[in-house]
């Protein structure tokens, strides 16, 4: 499914694995895994996304005359909203209401996966010439957009500077914000209680303390040290986890090991177990950017109180500490995370809406959206618990 761009070609192909891993990469950068070429084969070779799953993969891929890939991005035709954590189910209602049909939609987005990063992927190139190569890009899925009929396209959790750019040829810029934790360069995890009012600091040792008097021991393991008996049980964890909560696991039991294959090192996976007889109860999943710990999937097992807390938040900052990262993201909602030393951080998203009439109502609600957004994120940044201003990172 060519589309001619100037002197460069745009195609669109169903699998990542038609797109060299190394042109992939080129393009996606070091700093942030998930637009990898790996992570995103990971989801493919699962059956994770793909056929019966309301995702499928029509990556769009800008090549030169020769042949050599200089943008893309990771794209799909979406079935429905799941998996997005940017929500759209009142468009949904509202537009077919009206009379008109939804889905099929088009999105450029990693699959369940909240995180902020590039979505407009480039190989290397001089400043102007990069945004001048994304806007090109998204004028030729904006094109395959109308040439297919859908109701609009959705470039989900990118970058400020990707949305303003998007904004610039037509999309509708929306903001949200999540929880994120930033090292300034913290000693240790004393240095940076030392920085939280009294209160809030006896109360982070309280629930670390009583997190590790239940006879669960912790281990942070990466790459190569997880083994196939860690992912089984992170595995269970998780089906768990999603049972209780929502009902329906997005990852198929493959994907987890083929991530920890693919990704190496920059897998980190820290499991609780038991001190008597070593059963693991507990498990959180991380990856490892380039100055970033992303916390991704969790789950746990048996009647143990504050292990989430634990595993998720307080050895993410522990290991971030240690190894010189200077943020964890611990993924979307969570104002509970507020207490524990997360501020509230903007997101981005920019959705491009074909038909005129319903662009001007989403628009509408996406401005009266954006003021309850900036109050909350304003009512938020007071009640950290910071000492004081200068105390923050």
């Amino acid at each position: 499914m060519p589309h001619a761009t100037g002197s460069l070609a745009l195609r669109f192909v169903q699998a990542i694995d038609d797109v060299p891993a190394s042109s992939w990469d080129a393009c996606a950068g070091p700093d942030n895994p998930f637009v990898s070429h790996a992570f995103l084969n990971a989801l493919e070779a699962s059956d994770s996304v793909g056929e019966g799953s309301g995702w499928a993969p029509l990556h769009a891929v800008l090549e030169d005359g020769q042949g050599r890939v200089r943008a893309c991005a990771p794209l799909y035709l979406k079935a429905h909203s799941y998996g997005e954590y940017v929500f759209d189910w009142e468009w949904a209602r509202a537009w077919e209401k009206a009379g008109g049909r939804y889905y099929p939609k088009a999105q450029v987005a990693v699959p369940f996966t909240p995180v902020t990063g590039p979505r407009l992927l480039v190989a290397p190139c001089e400043e102007g010439e990069r945004d001048a190569t994304q806007g090109l890009l998204a004028e030729g899925i904006v094109s395959l957009t109308r040439r297919l009929g859908l109701s609009g396209l959705h470039v989900t959790f990118c970058s400020e500077a990707e949305a303003r750019l998007l904004e610039s040829q037509g999309f509708l810029a929306r903001q949200g914000f999540q929880y994120h934790w930033d090292n300034p360069g913290y000693r240790d995890f004393d240095d940076f209680l030392a920085t939280l009012t009294s209160r809030r600091r006896k109360a982070i040792r309280k629930e670390r303390e009583r997190a590790n008097a239940q006879g669960v021991r912790f281990v942070t393991l990466r790459g190569a040290a997880i083994e196939p008996r860690h992912w089984a049980a992170f595995d269970r964890f998780y089906r768990d986890t999603v049972d209780r909560k929502w009902g329906g696991a997005y990852l198929t039991e493959d994907f987890f090991p083929r991530l920890g294959q693919a990704l190496g090192d920059q897998v980190v996976l820290i499991m609780g177990e038991e001190e008597d007889g070593g059963a693991l109860v507990c498990g959180a999943l991380n990856l490892v950017g380039g100055t970033t710990l992303f916390g991704r999937t969790w789950g746990a097992a048996g009647p143990y109180r504050f292990l989430h807390f634990e595993a998720c938040y307080y050895r993410a900052m522990d290991y971030a500490i240690a190894h010189g990262l200077t943020r964890v993201e611990a993924g979307a909602q969570g104002e509970h995370k507020l207490s524990r030393g997360y501020r509230p951080q903007p997101t981005w998203s920019a959705h491009w809406i074909a038909d005129r009439a319903f662009r001007a109502a989403v628009a509408d609600a996406l401005s009266r959206e954006r003021i309850h957004v900036a109050q909350a994120m304003a009512q938020l940044a007071e009640a950290t618990p910071f000492r004081c201003e200068e105390s923050l990172p």
